[in-house]
């Protein structure tokens, strides 16, 4: 007999069935765009991948001061980081590998873009690097904890709320999100460390 394989994301249990319920009702809605999207041979990994382009793509703008385009590519890479999950559910297609693709995608857009609010000065490295560093720990913390049956039963990842204040930062409050970062960081750091315990507890 096959052993049925965990469940690996990055979701708290709180997360998991929330994210479900999120997904279908997309799916709902989207569906005309699925069906469209599917008849032309598109898959949620290929929505993944434009998600992390467009992601990517934030940081030359950005540097270059072309902030229209910037988070309008930022803005395109969310959008399309909650169509690749219904996506995937529509097509019957969703599982483990397409979870930690997304995962992964979403933790390099995480990465490349405060490694670009430092090459611009808007963050200073400390709050920014402590901000990517325990983001990625937890983000790994948590897909082990699931692995082992053992998820988070709650979970705060900033990374819209951070998003969202690069646009404040630019725009309205300049030298603010510096303070956003070591908030971020600060909840971080508490689920890095029950993680880790929780973790070692059960090995």
């Amino acid at each position: 007999m096959n052993e049925k394989r965990p469940t690996v994301n990055c979701y708290s249990k709180g997360e998991g069935g929330f994210m479900t319920r999120s997904q279908d009702l997309r799916a709902a809605w989207l569906r005309p765009l699925l069906h469209l999207l599917g008849r032309n041979g598109i898959r949620a990994g290929h929505i993944t991948l434009l998600s992390l382009l467009f992601g990517l793509a934030f940081c030359p703008f950005f540097i270059a001061e072309s902030y229209f385009w910037a988070f309008g590519f930022l803005l395109i890479h969310v959008v399309l980081d909650g169509i690749d999950g219904p996506l995937a559910r529509f097509q019957k297609k969703a599982g483990n590998r397409g979870s930690f693709t997304d995962t992964s995608a979403d933790q390099l857009v995480v990465t490349a873009t405060t490694i670009t609010l430092i090459y611009n000065g808007l963050a200073d490295p400390w709050p920014a690097g402590w901000y990517v560093f325990l983001y990625t720990v937890v983000v790994v913390f948590a897909m082990i904890r699931n692995a082992m049956s053992t998820p988070y039963s709650w979970l705060f990842r900033p990374r819209f709320p951070v998003f969202l204040w690069i646009a404040v930062e630019v725009f309205w409050l300049p030298g603010t999100l510096n303070y956003i970062l070591w908030a971020g960081s600060a909840t971080l750091a508490v689920k890095a460390l029950t993680g880790f315990i929780t973790i070692r507890r059960n090995l």
